[in-house]
């Protein structure tokens, strides 16, 4: 459920991006308990009447409950929510917020991990560094980052305040694609070739206990085909896409979509049937008669519709939110889902 949280800061980190912070009443801190490296989705309906939601990661530390929720917000050209935030969004101004959900995170346990990230994917794997070093003394972190100059890096300092508390045990690599650095790793960006050499060479690949991939498409797919070819269990590697327009490709061919179907569907306990109409989603289908529905970017990427698939089958057009075991446990993304059995149950509440 979407609650009104109010704006108590909306800090500049760079010319394109910004840190708003937000005031959780004391009555609903323990709905948004989160995990290290979890999202929020946030609503706002613009001009035109029309409903925007946006998700974007929480980058404080966790917090079982949490007086405020802090996230960055990089700017989007033509981004409907990231221009408000940049542009508009004052202290005093309020926000409807769902509560935290996502499943690319860390609890804090002892350990060796390292994260590859580009750009504002920084935002997540903040949360999950800062939580991790300061909860479990035996824990060690390898952050690689790859942004475009020094200016337009999220977090700089906060992620420099970090490897000052936790020298012996936070690595920092910084890699710049438009800039020279006076030291340091020479101009480019981390693709799979870049990686495949880089690795090795910093950190003891066999002995990481968990990778963490976020930022653009290009990024992820290609750090993920390195870890790969240097035998990195598949298991160990957990990635989050942001901007759903650079994921937004073609769907793979699959099975047609059914013409008639109807689609039951339990959302906070009740339940009902509905025929879908037209073409649609299961979540447009559930939309038009349940308004509460969770959904946030529509695109396949934030996870935020995950649902139970119980009976019937569908066609996922297009899936970077769930983990292979979790559509193996019959999970899917009810935003790509269309229906090709001409009755589907599904279960937002699994």
């Amino acid at each position: 459920m979407f609650h009104p949280l109010q704006v108590t800061a909306v800090e500049q980190l760079t010319d394109d991006a910004v840190a708003v912070t937000l005031a959780v009443p004391a009555e609903l801190r323990t709905a948004y308990r989160y995990d290290p490296g979890q999202h929020i989705a946030l609503r706002r309906t613009d001009v035109g009447g029309e409903e925007i939601r946006r998700t974007y990661s929480l980058c404080a530390p966790a917090s079982e409950a949490p007086e405020t929720l802090r996230i960055g917000v990089r700017g989007v050209e033509g981004g409907a929510f990231s221009t408000y935030a940049l542009k508009e969004l004052a202290v005093g101004d309020s926000v409807e917020v769902l509560p935290p959900t996502g499943r690319f995170t860390l609890p804090p346990r002892t350990g060796y991990f390292a994260a590859i990230v580009g750009g504002s994917g920084i935002t997540p794997v903040l949360s999950i560094v800062s939580s991790l070093l300061e909860r479990e003394p035996g824990a060690r972190f390898c952050l690689m980052r790859s942004d475009r100059t020094a200016a337009s890096t999220m977090f700089l300092e906060e992620l420099a305040d970090l490897k000052d508390r936790y020298p012996e045990r936070l690595q920092l690599v910084h890699a710049f694609s438009r800039e020279e650095q006076a030291s340091g790793l020479p101009s480019g960006r981390l693709d799979e070739e870049r990686l495949n050499t880089l690795l090795p060479a910093l950190v003891s690949v066999d002995e990481v206990d968990g990778w963490y991939l976020c930022g653009p498409l290009g990024l992820v797919e290609g750090a993920t085909k390195a870890l790969r070819g240097l035998g990195v269990p598949r298991a160990k590697v957990h990635q989050e896409i942001f901007h759903a327009d650079e994921a937004a490709g073609p769907p793979a061919p699959a099975a047609p979509a059914l013409a008639s179907a109807t689609v039951t569907a339990t959302l906070d306990g009740r339940s009902g049937s509905w025929p879908v109409e037209g073409g649609e989603s299961v979540l447009e289908t559930v939309l038009r008669n349940r308004a509460d529905a969770p959904y946030a970017c529509k695109g396949g990427v934030c996870g935020t519709c995950r649902v139970k698939l119980l009976t019937g089958d569908v066609r996922m057009d297009r899936n970077y939110a769930l983990e292979p075991e979790e559509v193996d446990a019959g999970y899917v993304l009810a935003c790509q889902s269309h229906p090709t059995t001409e009755k589907v149950e599904v279960d937002f509440d699994a």
